[in-house]
């Protein structure tokens, strides 16, 4: 028998003894396995996400569970109510180059960042504040110093016989499993199970999904999803459109990601960034969401940040207002509201003042409590117009609606308004002052404003 670790040979035995598991059809946990503690019940529904991702080594040199937790007032008041903790999980040290993606033990804590413990209180913490917690979870590949590598027929092998790292890929830290074998998806989906029990959470961002076959996603959703009264939040990085059918809420929105960019540096009209939102969204199901951003932590590692990509802080904050209003449900990304200029890596630690722009988290704050509060931006049907430097289009829901201008130019630009809400009476949403609209309005360099009736 291939060796397993002891929670789920504990889990297997149970199941043969008849006492009915998550995995079964009944609905019913395992009378010796109970949950750490009760379940979540306000995980919100896909539309209602505003997420915000957390990179632990920008919280904390050690201790950085600890250190999320007393911030947690602060996302809240950016309108959070999902947090995302990046890998959690034991990383590995042979061959490694301290990606927190390259995991040693999927049942266990990284010591730099706390412990279970630890985890437990912020998810408490978190769920006292209306905040649901999902973990990120890295299921393609593991580190060569995780006790999987024992069982060599679980990892993708090469002509003669060696275990290898994902191919095309470079990640040289890790060595790629292969999901042809049924005993190494049961112990990925016991894995994930465990931190339902063990630290109740309330979802999975799942890495790399595009790099794992729909089956398996098919059949670790499902059994997760069985679980009595509990709502998981299951969000994919990837664009695959089997994403949907294999059971995830979300998944990202990449391609918006790269029009939003171009349409910024001059290299497409925003008509370009509309045809992406309808062409993201031609085959989601009902009740499923794109994740979209102006960054995350691979962007502001590799790519650049916000304010490097977006011509400063004030297009950064048309940027996000952008991608916020038009559609989908927004991410936000641990320093972007703190404005970082230079690019913060994620495999070692960072400090971050998180005092050093007020007016910037100001602002951010002041865009969520408008999305938040209306359910035009969230949930309304959209009408798009076309105009060479700035981004307009209106969004009704029942009978509210907005009206949203953002200037996608570092510099001020005549605009003129559709014909049909001319003479309408708007309140500005970010002033509160009620006018006419007139037929041309000038906006500022990367001026944004959202107009509500």
């Amino acid at each position: 028998m291939k060796k397993i670790t002891f929670f789920i040979l504990c889990y297997a035995l149970c199941a043969a003894c008849g006492n009915g598991t998550p995995n079964g059809t009944d609905n019913q946990r395992p009378p010796d396995r109970p949950f750490y503690d009760a379940a979540f019940t306000n995980v919100p529904a896909p539309s209602d996400v505003v997420m915000y991702e957390a990179n632990e080594r920008v919280f904390a040199a050690t201790a950085s569970l600890n250190a999320i937790a007393r911030r947690l007032d602060d996302l809240k008041a950016l309108g959070v109510n999902v947090l995302w903790l990046m890998p959690i999980n034991e990383q590995g040290t042979l061959n490694a180059i301290g990606s927190p993606y390259c995991v040693k033990d999927y049942t266990k804590v990284e010591p730099e960042y706390g412990t279970l413990d630890d985890l437990r209180k912020l998810v408490k913490q978190a769920h006292s504040r209306d905040m649901a917690v999902i973990i990120d979870w890295v299921a393609n590949h593991t580190a060569w110093d995780n006790e999987w590598i024992q069982n060599k027929s679980w990892y993708t092998q090469d002509a003669q016989g060696r275990i290898v790292s994902p191919e095309g890929t470079g990640w040289n830290d890790v060595a790629d499993l292969d999901y042809a074998h049924p005993e190494m998806r049961e112990a990925m989906i016991e894995a994930m199970k465990y931190w339902i029990y063990e630290a109740n959470i309330d979802g999975f961002r799942c890495d790399a999904a595009d790099m794992i076959p729909a089956d398996f996603w098919k059949q670790a959703i499902d059994e997760l999803r069985q679980f009595e009264g509990r709502t998981l939040l299951m969000l994919a990085e990837g664009a695959r459109t089997d994403h949907y059918t294999a059971g995830f809420d979300m998944d990202y929105g990449w391609d918006f990601y790269d029009k939003i960019k171009k349409v910024y540096n001059g290299q497409a009209a925003i008509a370009n960034l509309y045809a992406s939102h309808e062409n993201e969204y031609a085959h989601i199901p009902a009740g499923k969401e794109k994740l979209r951003f102006i960054t995350n932590h691979d962007e502001s590692a590799w790519d650049a940040t916000p304010i490097a990509l977006f011509g400063g802080e004030q297009g950064s904050l048309s940027a996000f207002v952008l991608t916020v209003a038009l559609g989908g449900s927004p991410l936000l990304y641990s320093t972007q509201e703190t404005g970082v200029a230079t690019t913060v890596p994620f495999f070692t630690p960072t400090a971050i003042n998180w005092n050093m722009n007020p007016e910037l988290l100001a602002e951010y704050k002041k865009i969520m409590a408008v999305y938040s509060a209306s359910e035009a931006l969230r949930r309304g049907r959209l009408q798009t117009f076309d105009a060479d430097d700035v981004a307009c289009f209106y969004r009704l829901y029942e009978t509210h609606g907005a009206l949203v201008a953002v200037n996608v130019r570092n510099r001020a630009v005549s605009f003129s308004v559709p014909a049909q809400f001319v003479g309408q009476s708007f309140t500005n949403a970010f002033d509160n002052t009620a006018a006419a609209l007139p037929a041309t309005v000038t906006m500022e360099p990367y001026q944004y404003t959202i107009w509500i009736k």
